[in-house]
């Protein structure tokens, strides 16, 4: 269901990117921390849906959450003539790392899981 909705989202996002007008350089800085976010929110979906823990309240407040106070945190940055969205990058990234890591371990699980059974399969027909 996770990934039908991604692949759903990643099509009509090529859609409308290929219509709608481009971002001027004002803002392409607070749209790219906010991608950056919802990046992060993605990627603990899809980790949490492997592990049977997924909640989608808790994907959507996490997904339109996390992308406005990275926007927030980018806009009182620039006003304060300080790089605050670095921090907000940093930290949004070494998350996506952590839950790409995660979704790492499931599948390579699985495939020893299934390595696993194959031998045993072929110790056992051998006796």
């Amino acid at each position: 269901m996770i990934f039908i909705a991604i692949i759903l989202g990643c099509v009509i996002g090529a859609v409308v990117g290929n219509y709608a007008p481009l971002i001027s350089y004002t803002y392409s800085g607070y749209l790219a921390i906010a991608i950056i976010a919802a990046l992060d929110s993605v990627f603990g979906g899809i980790n949490q849906s492997l592990q049977k823990k997924f909640d989608m309240a808790i994907f959507l407040s996490g997904f339109f959450g996390n992308a406005i106070l990275a926007i927030l945190l980018a806009y009182l940055g620039q006003r304060l003539n300080v790089d605050i969205y670095l921090v907000a990058i940093f930290v949004f990234v070494t998350r996506m790392f952590n839950n790409l890591a995660g979704i790492r371990r499931y599948y390579l699980e699985k495939i020893r899981e299934k390595t696993h059974k194959k031998s045993e399969e072929r110790v056992n027909s051998t006796k």
